[in-house]
């Protein structure tokens, strides 16, 4: 890892290596410590893996030691089958701005750095949502961890302007000086209706930290979409709710919502779980909307890599059987077995034991989680 320092990002900024040992005795001291060490360590006593984290002194080994087994021990317990593609496409000496879809608010990032490790690559700088931000062992361990935190700015346009420059030439630092590749997700938030589409003032907010050339500006940041496919949704019944709530008024996150999303789609059983690495974003495809307004230059952008995500993103029995569900019809019969449609009937069941004023809308919004990847990927 680069120790280039730059004390403008000091705000948003991962550990520097030098910050790591005392982020690791803070952390193997912290009150969650026995429960994380056993979850990570099942075959060692907390005492071994206190040691073990009390000897890390770089972000590396703190990845490799801790991280990469924490995401073992998830793809062990809660994974039926963990499979990737398209590295290839990749050169382990470049780095890559990495736009994902977005549908479990750590497991999307963090298992990808899994892959990166496993075919030889660096891992990637990670962005933070400031609201997940919920403790000191949270941020010890996220920041041990390349991850850089992103406001979600509420106040005057001026605000949210200046704060979207900032993350702005963060990344572009971080790819271009640093030499670090960096992961953000589509949108902001977890997709909740099963439509990953990215957000056109993502694509703005990346070009704000070089204006003299709106193609030469996103060239340089090499962006790859990346689609990750779960055969389970993670969260599945938990966002169905919000949307549901948000159907019937403005929805405000209740205290410790975040972190139990986390805890959740840490445990929940997943089955298959799909990472692809999409074709890059190449200059000669973005020259095509030179002569675009920006507006509209930034929309072309998000529906390209909305277009790769769509025809990478790995369709599951889950998806064909809620589509049939939700349209009463058998068109994709063949795509599945009777077994798997009682499996998935069955895990529908779970949605009886809310109380809500219309359970077939509640039924209706969750079966759409897992049918409109079929309507979005199936017309590419």
């Amino acid at each position: 890892m680069t120790s280039l320092k730059n004390p403008k990002f000091d705000d948003i900024r991962p550990y520097y290596e030098e910050e790591i040992p005392a982020a690791m005795k803070r952390i193997a001291a912290s009150g969650p410590f026995n429960l994380m060490s056993s979850y990570v360590f099942p075959d060692r006593d907390v005492e071994s893996v206190r040691e073990l984290l009390s000897e890390l002194s770089t972000v590396e080994e703190f990845q490799r030691k801790v991280m990469y087994e924490a995401n073992r021990q998830i793809i062990a317990k809660t994974i039926t089958e963990f499979s990737y593609s398209g590295m290839e496409k990749l050169s382990p000496s470049k780095n890559y701005l990495f736009v994902s879809n977005h549908r479990d608010i750590m497991l999307d990032a963090s298992l990808l750095q899994n892959v990166f490790v496993d075919c030889g690559f660096d891992t990637s700088e990670i962005t933070f949502g400031a609201n997940l931000m919920s403790s000191p062992t949270v941020i010890d361990i996220g920041k041990s961890n390349k991850m850089f935190k992103v406001e979600r700015c509420t106040g005057s346009t001026r605000e949210f302007y200046l704060s979207s420059l900032h993350l702005s030439e963060y990344i572009r630092y971080t790819l271009l000086e640093k030499k670090q590749s960096v992961w953000i997700a589509q949108r902001n938030g977890r997709t909740k209706d099963g439509n990953d589409l990215t957000e056109p003032g993502l694509i703005k907010m990346f070009g704000m930290s070089r204006t003299d050339d709106k193609i030469a500006s996103l060239s340089e940041l090499n962006i790859v979409p990346v689609a990750v496919s779960y055969e389970w949704e993670p969260c599945d019944v938990l966002k169905v709710l919000e949307l549901y709530e948000s159907s019937k008024m403005a929805y405000v996150k209740k205290p410790g919502e975040d972190l139990n999303s986390i805890l959740t789609g840490i445990v929940a059983f997943k089955g298959r779980v799909h990472f692809s690495v999409c074709d890059p974003i190449r200059p000669q495809e973005l020259s095509k909307f030179r002569d675009l307004t920006l507006n509209n230059f930034n929309k072309e952008v998000a529906s390209l890599i909305d277009k790769r995500i769509f025809r990478e993103y790995r369709l599951w029995p889950n998806n064909f059987i809620a589509h049939d569900l939700l349209y009463a019809t058998s068109e994709y019969r063949d795509r599945y077995t009777e077994a798997e449609r009682k499996a998935f009937i069955n895990h529908c069941h779970k949605l009886a034991k809310y109380e809500v004023d219309a359970p077939e809308l509640l039924k209706e919004k969750f079966l759409g989680i897992y049918a409109n990847p079929v309507d979005n990927c199936l017309l590419f």
